[in-house]
């Protein structure tokens, strides 16, 4: 019994230790420091238009992105910062970020690593600076070859990946949603001049003048639509848009109205 509880003992401690192991290589996948920035310095004025940018060093062993999120007294900074393209393996990644108005502070940036969704993101570096923003216009100043070379890398790079998605391939499950999507749209629209030009026709007293309110809203948006764009062609880009939404409105006060007609059948509305 002693020699059994021995050997699982020593099987217990050698499945720990690799489970330690394991969680230990798991945290140092992906490093990211630091490795100058422009403007330079621990204390940085950004005036109108300027970007502050990081210069980063990387090695994962698995694909991510990088963000560069800056903050002040531990909460999100008033301030927009960089989106990022898909890094793997060693090298340098541009982070930046800019001041969303001349009051706006920053005490640090956070630096996150991952995929973007919330498990498979997290932090793996901070760098401590003190910015802040100004009204003044920029100077002019020419950036660093490293913010010239990098930004050109990184506006290559979407340009690949936007041609990449568009040149894929459609699948046919996802045609089959589109069009199933757009003709529900259609026949909701439609339905929303149908049903209450059927309330008109079949329904007599108080009820057909019910059913005239969703007539009249229909009438009302595409008139509207049509003198709209003979003032302005432009006016009502998003027309389709505009007569769904009524067709939804009108369909579902026809709804209500044909329910109370079944409730109290014998009453005037």
């Amino acid at each position: 019994m002693g020699i059994s509880m021995n050997r699982l003992s020593i099987v217990v401690c050698a499945v720990l230790w690799l489970c330690s192991a394991y969680l230990a290589h798991a945290q140092v996948q992906t490093t990211v420091q630091v490795l100058e920035t422009y403007p330079t310095g621990d204390e940085v004025t950004l005036v109108r238009n300027q970007n502050f940018y990081l210069r980063l060093r990387y090695a994962t062993d698995h694909p991510i992105q990088i963000w560069a999120e800056p903050y002040f007294k531990g909460q999100r900074a008033n301030a927009g910062s960089n989106p990022s393209r898909t890094y793997a393996g060693n090298g340098e990644a541009l982070g930046w970020f800019f001041l969303m108005d001349a009051d706006a502070q920053v005490d640090e940036v956070r630096i996150r690593a991952g995929d973007g969704s919330p498990k498979g993101t997290h932090e793996v570096a901070r760098y401590a600076v003190r910015v802040q923003g100004s009204d003044a216009a920029a100077n002019g100043a020419d950036k660093p070859e490293w913010v010239e070379r990098m930004s050109a890398l990184d506006a290559q790079a979407q340009r690949a990946d936007y041609e990449r998605r568009m040149n894929e391939p459609v699948s046919a499950s996802t045609i089959a949603l589109y069009n199933g999507f757009m003709l529900s749209m259609l026949a909701l629209a439609l339905l929303g001049f149908a049903a209450p030009a059927w309330g008109l026709w079949r329904w007599r007293g108080g009820w057909r003048l019910a059913c005239a309110v969703p007539a009249v809203l229909m009438a009302f948006v595409v008139l509207r639509i049509i003198a709209g764009t003979a003032i302005d062609p432009t006016s009502h880009n998003l027309w389709p848009f505009e007569v769904l939404i009524a067709g939804a409105l009108s369909s579902a006060a026809m709804a209500v109205l044909a329910i109370a007609r079944r409730v109290w059948p014998g009453r005037r509305a």
